[in-house]
């Protein structure tokens, strides 16, 4: 699974404001809605659809939140970084800063999975996170899962 063919060029954010883990999906929702072509609101919902079955907050200041979106012919990925991290219910209790959020077509079961676990996978690394978190451009993001694919794949 490569994480770097998932991520929309045009769907990462690396300053964003956020007070609260409404207003942080808010902006997922938005980076999302920008770079998939549909709507924010559409987005917000499924969302928050599939946190009211429990966190996607991983710990370690990560969050994966994710869901089901009609018009997608594959899955897709934005990342969002906020400025300063807000609470998430994450299993740690620890606030959340980084938002790698999943979107798939309603009937893709096994490919979803697959992008969920390869991210999981790649984000649980302390050294992953801190250069996601000093990151400065797009490019350097994108590049970031790029080279930690073909890592974990050697």
């Amino acid at each position: 699974m490569d994480i770097g063919e998932l991520l929309v060029r045009d769907g990462v954010v690396l300053r964003s404001g956020a007070s609260s883990k409404r207003q942080a999906l808010h902006t997922v929702a938005a980076c999302a809605a920008q770079a998939l072509g549909v709507t924010e609101d559409r987005v917000f919902e499924a969302l928050q659809e599939r946190e009211a079955l429990g966190s996607t907050g991983l710990g370690s200041g990560v969050a994966v939140p994710h869901a089901r979106l009609e018009g997608l012919d594959r899955v897709r990925a934005v990342f969002v970084r906020l400025d300063t991290p807000v609470a998430y219910d994450a299993v740690d209790d620890r606030p959340v800063d980084l938002l790698f959020a999943l979107f798939a077509p309603p009937r893709d079961g096994a490919e979803h999975l697959r992008a969920l676990a390869a991210v999981s996978r790649a984000l649980r690394s302390p050294e992953m996170r801190e250069q996601l978190r000093q990151a400065h451009t797009v490019d350097a993001i994108h590049a970031l899962f790029v080279t930690n694919e073909t890592a974990t794949a050697a």
